[in-house]
């Protein structure tokens, strides 16, 4: 395979070393990100390229780039393909090497890029930009549009990026179809190929007590002490286990044992099963319910007053087909004789959104996965978030793209996200800029 690489494989890692050398770190803070640094990376890369190119702002360094190819076919798709240029911050005492320093470990043929946003998702992003321009520079136009939408704010729900453009600027980004990220991880034989996401239900619990002079607790009740109780509810409680339609393709994906496998397809035995099946168990656990996760606890200002209040954040992932409603019926249940004393709150959220697999874009990715890596595709359920679901939600089926070396597993691929020592191979950026390009040309060339 090392004598095989695309000749364009070192123009997308070399764009991709220099994506991450811009440390464009989002906390959450409105001011973080600066996005700005890496759109200019990228229109430097298209300078002199025949493209329509605007850069969009949506405050001040907060800035996401569109690169447009026209088609020139009334009626033929539009193939967007969305990469975020923000990535996460980083623990450095974690990290063995510089996180940002973009770094090729080994040779240009076997190598590994390491830095914050190799895998999420700047490789990703490096690949779509490398097609764009490929595309652009071709003797024959395309006949539909090839999108590539380089958007700021992802980690923290895009409302500085794709959530803006698409509300202010819904010509710029208009599409038919798209590209994105959560996909190429194998699963045994399979290709993973993102069709859909859990959607996000955050609650704030407010915990109420009766506060007094820390030095007379006589007559007092801490919130703290209530804050305690409503964690151990929240440590038992089981949200009932629901197999949707994806459920079944991924146990016949990755688990080769067929007793096992009906073990797993049992709702009263998966969660006994669930250890024998390594380190995929966790996300197993997550897209087969919903589930809890305390994330942020609060009591008490000042050393010497028993607090009155205390706040528990909560990050709930649902499955399709959960409303609001029954996340707070689920919560006032667990929470039993406590209820009267804690009010839920709601956070930021959204619903689990999918796209169907009888598209015609869904079978150029089966197609080119096969051509190229000579596996079979399996849809996949993300467990977390990404910016697809905005276009999901207006109707446009968009995907979790990627094709990773054999090796690289779904534990592997879920390791290095938001985790130390992010890195990607050589050989995954090679693998996926060869299917983008297939997948280009079936549906636009």
């Amino acid at each position: 395979m090392a004598d095989d690489r695309d000749p364009g494989t070192p123009e997308a890692v070399a764009l991709l070393q220099a994506l991450i050398r811009e440390a464009c770190v989002n906390t959450g803070d409105p001011q973080s990100g600066q996005e700005i640094r890496s759109v200019r990376v990228l229109q430097r890369f298209f300078a002199e390229v025949p493209v329509e190119m605007q850069v969009l702002e949506a405050s001040p360094g907060r800035a996401s780039l569109v690169v447009r190819v026209r088609g020139t076919e009334p009626g033929a798709p539009a193939l967007g393909l969305l990469g975020h240029l923000d990535v996460v911050p980083v623990d450095v005492a974690g990290w063995t090497r510089d996180p940002f320093g973009g770094e090729l470990v080994g040779d240009d043929t076997n190598g590994e890029v390491w830095g914050r946003g190799a895998v999420d998702m700047l490789y990703l992003t490096s690949v779509f930009a490398c097609v764009v321009r490929e595309v652009a520079l071709a003797p024959t136009p395309p006949r539909g549009d090839l999108v590539l939408l380089a958007v700021a704010d992802e980690e923290a729900g895009g409302e500085f990026g794709l959530r803006w453009l698409l509300r202010e600027h819904s010509a710029a980004v208009q599409v038919t179809e798209v590209l994105s990220e959560s996909g190429g991880m194998r699963m045994g034989d399979h290709v993973a190929i993102g069709v859909a996401e859990k959607g996000s239900a955050g609650r704030r619990l407010v915990v109420s007590g009766v506060p007094g002079h820390a030095s007379i607790p006589y007559g007092a009740k801490s919130a703290a002490f209530e804050v305690a109780e409503v964690l151990q509810r929240l440590s038992v409680v089981q949200p009932a286990i629901q197999f949707g339609e994806l459920w079944a393709p991924f146990v016949a994906a990755r688990v080769e044992d067929p007793e096992l496998a009906e073990r797993l397809l049992d709702p009263v035995r998966v969660d006994a099963a669930l250890p024998q099946i390594g380190g995929i168990a966790g996300y197993a656990h997550a897209i087969s319910r919903n589930t809890i996760s305390p994330t942020v606890i609060s009591a008490g200002q000042a050393h010497n007053v028993i607090p009155g209040e205390a706040t528990i954040d909560l990050d709930i992932r649902t499955l399709p087909g959960t409303t609001d409603d029954e996340v707070d019926q689920l919560l006032t249940e667990m929470l039993g004789p406590l209820a009267g004393s804690v009010r839920i709150e709601h956070l930021h959220g959204w619903a689990a959104s999918g796209s169907p697999i009888d598209t015609p874009l869904f079978a150029a990715i089966e197609r080119a996965v096969r051509d190229v890596a000579g596996a079979a595709v399996v849809p996949n359920l993300a467990a977390g978030g990404s910016d697809a679901r905005l276009f999901r939600d207006r109707g446009i089926p968009a995907y979790g793209f990627g094709l990773l070396e054999p090796d690289w597993s779904y534990e592997r691929y879920r390791a290095h996200i938001h985790g130390n020592d992010e890195r990607i191979s050589v050989g995954s950026v090679d693998l996926a800029l060869r299917a983008l390009r297939q997948i280009v040309a079936d549906r636009i060339g």
